[in-house]
């Protein structure tokens, strides 16, 4: 506990500036995707992603909108924890998190996915009496009510993995704080279909992404790179 409290203290200026920033600039990629989509016509072509055999087999399990609404929580702490590892390791963490965020936006926007609540018998299950149907009602109405739109790929799924691969095996962070990013990030993964917010295939989809993204960044290392032309600037003081 005294290392992760040493960990959160004196946290670089660029962690805090990242949390906040990448939270808002994922809220508004997601929105910009989906007023793309009616703007220029490919939201008349989305499409269903649910694979019935899989899918209908998922329990819509309410106590699992906890995790779901944290998860806004978690991604402010992702930039900030990652701040405090090496600083090639924050560039190389922010350019792959940004091309994520892309690739997630092109699918917003020109292969909109979608999911029919009604249909699904979740409007009906969020109107039943507890706070915890309360809060599902909430994230429905906040999501297209009847529709949701922008499955493909999971948001939640992606910029969470990438969370938990940002301090992976990085020695300034204790291992405790890597074993809860990877458990936190597979309760927020599972949090997404046990919500109903999302079919299985959205989750691969914002896993591999989120994997595939984060590989790429390892092997250019754009950081190194950055940092070599930067260190005499001033930037990271």
């Amino acid at each position: 506990m005294e290392k992760l409290k040493s960990l959160m203290q004196r946290v670089p200026r660029w962690g805090y500036i990242a949390g906040i920033a990448y939270i808002a600039l994922s809220y508004a990629l997601y929105r910009l995707g989906n007023y793309l989509s009616v703007v220029t016509g490919s939201a008349a072509y989305a499409r269903e992603v649910k694979i019935p055999v899989i899918d209908d087999m998922i329990p819509l399990i309410p106590v699992f909108v906890i995790p779901y609404i944290f998860s806004y929580v978690f991604w402010i702490m992702g930039p900030i924890a990652v701040s405090k590892t090496r600083k090639s390791n924050f560039v190389n963490y922010i350019a792959g998190l940004t091309l994520a965020y892309l690739i997630g936006f092109v699918f917003f926007w020109l292969s909109p996915t979608y999911i029919d609540r009604t249909s699904e018998g979740l409007l009906s299950a969020a109107a039943q009496p507890g706070l915890l149907n309360r809060l599902l009602g909430m994230i429905y109405a906040a999501d297209g009510s009847r529709y949701g739109f922008n499955l493909f790929p999971s948001y939640h799924c992606l910029i969470s993995i990438y969370c938990w691969l940002g301090v992976r095996n990085q020695p300034e962070i204790p291992k405790a704080f890597q074993y809860y990013s990877l458990i936190m990030a597979l309760v927020i993964c599972l949090s997404t279909v046990l919500t109903k917010q999302h079919y299985i295939v959205d989750v691969f989809g914002g896993v591999g992404i989120s994997i595939l993204c984060y590989m790429l960044m390892n092997r250019l290392d754009p950081g190194d790179k950055f940092i070599h032309r930067q260190n005499k600037t001033g930037l990271w003081s």
